[in-house]
């Protein structure tokens, strides 16, 4: 199977004129979080969003970006939250209690609240797996999750537009 089978259209990005997104990325593994950072805000920014409505905030690891995102719905000022980290696969069994926390919680935050919480964690075995995923051969993980907030923006726009 080719990596093409596993991506989404990406020629119907909605703008993101008027919409505030905020960016929360961890400072571990600084490199890679850094250039899923840049993806992100230059996809936000090429797809219309004010600079001043990027707003980006920085936890110390993966494991907090729950605790972040969910300050920042909890004060609704963000029509959608992403969420950048890196956990790479070590010799103990961390990788997996952090990838599993994480995950729950962010599932957690999409159920309870209104605005899409988008994961943006890589998970990788090695380090040359994260570098491929953020800028490398295989793309831009955090310019992903860019188009898929806005994407999902669109979609609670259309939504409430319905009722």
């Amino acid at each position: 199977m080719s990596t093409k089978d596993f991506s989404y259209d990406n020629t119907n990005i909605p703008s993101g004129e008027d919409a505030v997104v905020a960016i929360v990325v961890a400072e571990w593994n600084a490199e890679i979080t850094n250039a899923l950072l840049n993806g992100a805000v230059s996809t936000l920014k090429k797809n219309k969003v004010a600079e001043e409505d990027i707003l980006i905030y920085r936890v110390p690891g993966t494991f907090e970006l729950t605790h972040a995102a969910k300050q920042i719905l909890k004060y609704n000022f963000a029509d959608a939250v992403i969420v950048l980290g890196v956990v790479i696969q070590g010799e103990t069994r961390h990788f997996d209690f952090i990838c599993q926390g994480v995950t729950q919680g962010i599932t957690q935050l999409n159920i309870e609240y209104d605005e899409p919480v988008i994961f943006g964690v890589l998970t990788t075995n090695n380090m040359e797996q994260a570098r491929d995923r953020a800028g490398g051969r295989l793309g831009n993980k955090g310019s992903e999750a860019a188009i898929a907030a806005l994407k999902m923006i669109d979609f609670n726009l259309d939504i409430s537009e319905d009722e």
